[in-house]
C-alpha cells in the first residue's frame, strides 16, 4: 500500500485499472439474450455445384455491429428450422447465427415416407458418401455468401458482419461438418488423405459427433486441427439405428485433439437428442424438465466460448476454463479442458 500511494496520479490510476482487469475474470457471468432477434429465410443456389442450399438466419434487429457469424449445421434428417434455440439464444446475446439446409440429409429423407420406412431411409442417407461429401462445401459456399449479404444494399445484415469472426457449429452428422471444417484429416484408402482447407473458420463447437470407423490412427485425424474447438456430448449418447459410434467412442475427437485449446462436456444421463431442442412427443415431463436444464446449460457454455474467442470478451476464457463453467454445470455434467503445451 505504501509503495501505491507513493504514485503519481496518473501511474495510481494505471495501476488501479490493472487491479480491476485482473479481477475481471471472476466478475464474467455467460450473458442472457438482450437482444430482439429476428430472423430470415434465404433459398441460395450454388451455380458451381448444381446444388440448393436454403438457410435461416437469426440476427440482431437492432446494434450496427460488428456481429461475429456462426454457421450452424443441422443433424441428419434435420433442416434449416432446426436448433432454434441455439440460433434466438446467440442472436438475442449479439451474434448471428446461420443455419443451412443440406439436401439429401435434411428432412426430406424420412417426412413424406410411412413410420415404417424411415428408419431405413435415415440408414442409407447416412452411408451414401455423397451426403458426407457435399456437407462441408455447403457451409464454404454459405461462408461466401455471407460475405455478400455484408455488401448488399438491400440486406437487413449490411456492414453489421464480422467477418474475421467466423465460426462453425452442428450436431451429430452437423458435429462431422463442424469438425471437418475446422481441419479434421480424412483418411482414405492406399495411404490417401483429405483435409478440408478453410483459414475463414476461427472457432468451432460439435456435439455428438460420430467417430470414423478407422480407429488405428487418430492422432493423425483429430491433430491436424489446430483452432480452438468445444465438444458436447452425454452419457447416454449413442444411436441404435445407427451404432457405430457408442457413448464412450464420442469422446474421442477430444481425446486425439493435442494441438488445439479444447474442452469437452459430458451430460450425465444426456441422450443423443438433448442438442436437438425439439419436444419429445409423449416424453414424461420429468425428462422434458431435463432437456430444459441441459439446453440452458449448453446455452451457457457456448455463449461464453463464442465470448471468448469471437469476441474477446474479456474473463470469459478464465471463466470457461478455469472453473466457472464447471461450477455452473454441478452435478448435471464433467468439464474437461487441454491447452496445447507451446
Amino acid at each position: 500500500m505504501t509503495v501505491l500511494r507513493s504514485l503519481p496520479p496518473a501511474l495510481l490510476a494505471f495501476a488501479f485499472r490493472l487491479c480491476l482487469q485482473a479481477e475481471e475474470p471472476l466478475k464474467y457471468t455467460p450473458p442472457e439474450p438482450s437482444l430482439d432477434v429476428a430472423e430470415q429465410k434465404l433459398d441460395w443456389h450454388d451455380a458451381a455445384r448444381v446444388r440448393d442450399v436454403p438457410v435461416k438466419i437469426y440476427f440482431p434487429k437492432s446494434g450496427a455491429g460488428p456481429f461475429p457469424v456462426i454457421v450452424f449445421s443441422h443433424g441428419l434428417g434435420g433442416s434449416r428450422d432446426g436448433y432454434e434455440y441455439l440460433g434466438r439464444h446467440w442472436a438475442g446475446c449479439g451474434y448471428v447465427s446461420v443455419h443451412p439446409q443440406h439436401v439429401g440429409s435434411d428432412d426430406s429423407i424420412w417426412k413424406d415416407l410411412p413410420p415404417a420406412e424411415r428408419t431405413k431411409s435415415v440408414q442409407a442417407a447416412a452411408m451414401n458418401l455423397t451426403n458426407a461429401l457435399n456437407r462441408p462445401p455447403d457451409v464454404q459456399f454459405v461462408l461466401d455468401e455471407i460475405a455478400k449479404l455484408d455488401r448488399e444494399e438491400r440486406s437487413p445484415l449490411k456492414g453489421r458482419l464480422d467477418l474475421k469472426a467466423l465460426a462453425v457449429a452442428g450436431h451429430s452428422f452437423g458435429g462431422y461438418t463442424a469438425l471437418a471444417l475446422a481441419g479434421q484429416t480424412f483418411l482414405l484408402p492406399l495411404g490417401r488423405s483429405k483435409r478440408y482447407d478453410e483459414p475463414r473458420i476461427k472457432a468451432a463447437i460439435q456435439m455428438s459427433a460420430p467417430v470414423p470407423a478407422n480407429r488405428r490412427a487418430l492422432d493423425e485425424t483429430y491433430g491436424s486441427i489446430t483452432i480452438p474447438v468445444m465438444h458436447l456430448t452425454g452419457t447416454e449418447d449413442f444411436l441404435e439405428m445407427l451404432p457405430q459410434t457408442s457413448a464412450a467412442d464420442r469422446r474421442l475427437p477430444f481425446d486425439h485433439m493435442n494441438h488445439a485449446e479444447t474442452c469437452l462436456v459430458i451430460f450425465q444421463g444426456g441422450d443423443h437428442f438433448i442438442f436437438s431442442g425439439w419436444e419429445r412427443m409423449g416424453a414424461s415431463p420429468a425428462l422434458l424438465a431435463r432437456d430444459a436444464v441441459f439446453q440452458k446449460l449448453v446455452c451457457a457454455g457456448t455463449t461464453a466460448f463464442w465470448d471468448a474467442y469471437l469476441k474477446g470478451r474479456p474473463g470469459a476464457k478464465s471463466w470457461l476454463l478455469e472453473g466457472g463453467y464447471g461450477a455452473l454445470l454441478g452435478g448435471q455434467a464433467t468439464f474437461q479442458k487441454k491447452i496445447p503445451v507451446p
